[in-house]
């Protein structure tokens, strides 16, 4: 790699920017994180940056120490005469709040855009935004990566006999449509009804899954409360196996609990976010050798196309 290249992590993405260096063939630049008796903490880059092209690597998962990481990283990287400031983020927080959907209610997601843009990125890496137009909220470039450059060669090796995709609601229609064009199989939809945030309260399968060899697919898992009622009902209703692709593996509060009693045979994210629990149902696929082709590919002015599957 050039020797002005630097690529360094917050703290709790260092795991996937040691395999991002793996295989970019870089060491992990050197950057401390100073805590304050309070909870403050300050960012300090342990080398020169000046003229380089610096990558940062951080998701901003809660908590917002993820997100404040990130911003302190590109500031102190711009007043450190950095030369391009790259912000790849896996896993973009606050997505879910991407429009009002009812008043008086804040866009974070957007906001957080803003945050980033005004501390001085020069672009923006992340993968399967929760609304695609989300690229928007940038005035920088963004580059978009799919899970489905992951997760679809998975789910072919497992070579399913009567493939069925489903996705959990509505809302992940196009997804679900898109994975089952490909594979050319089947699509049947779960339509789900809430009360509350990360409560459903009834769900209905639309299409036929007797015997079929269902795949659920979504974005995130965050409660496992829609996943796994939808995987309960379908194979209720005569289906052979149900599976799960997600790209962000955020299982809080009792998704462990929910996954390991559901009908669920097995549930595949990628390491975007790192899993800390213990349910044996869970399975990761690393994103760090497409995101380190892809940083490679943006820093030789090459297209990025051929990274996307789908």
């Amino acid at each position: 790699m050039n020797s002005k290249i630097k690529v360094f992590s917050g703290t709790k993405s260092r795991y996937l920017a040691e395999k991002i260096c793996e295989n970019l063939g870089c060491e992990m630049g050197n950057l401390t994180i100073t805590y304050f008796a309070d909870g403050e903490f300050e960012v300090c880059y342990e080398e020169s940056i000046r003229g380089c092209d610096v990558f940062l690597i951080q998701s901003t998962f809660p908590s917002a120490d993820n997100l404040m990481e990130l911003l302190l990283m590109v500031d102190a990287a711009k007043r450190a005469s950095a030369r391009t400031i790259n912000a790849i983020v896996p896993y973009y927080g606050w997505a879910r709040q991407d429009r009002k959907s009812k008043p008086r209610v804040s866009i974070a997601a957007k906001l957080v855009a803003n945050m980033l843009s005004l501390a001085g990125i020069n672009r923006i890496m992340t993968m399967d935004l929760h609304a695609d137009q989300e690229q928007g909220f940038f005035e920088v470039p963004v580059d978009h990566l799919f899970a489905s450059t992951i997760l679809l060669p998975y789910i072919k090796q497992a070579n399913l006999k009567n493939l069925c995709i489903a996705t959990p609601d509505v809302g992940g229609t196009k997804r679900a449509s898109t994975y089952a064009k490909y594979l050319d199989c089947p699509m049947v939809i779960c339509n789900k009804t809430r009360q509350r945030a990360n409560e459903v309260a009834s769900m209905e399968v639309i299409g036929d899954v007797k015997g079929m060899d269902v795949v659920l697919v979504d974005d995130m898992v965050d409660t496992a409360g829609t996943i796994t009622k939808a995987a309960d009902l379908i194979k209720s209703m005569g289906a052979n196996s149900v599976r799960a692709l997600a790209s962000h593996c955020i299982m809080s509060g009792p998704a462990d609990e929910r996954v390991s009693n559901s009908q669920l045979e097995e549930i595949v994210f990628t390491d975007s976010i790192p899993y800390q629990g213990n349910c044996k149902k869970i399975k990761q696929l690393s994103v760090g050798p497409l995101f380190a082709e892809t940083i490679r590919r943006v820093l030789n002015n090459e297209s990025i196309s051929s990274q996307y599957i789908i």
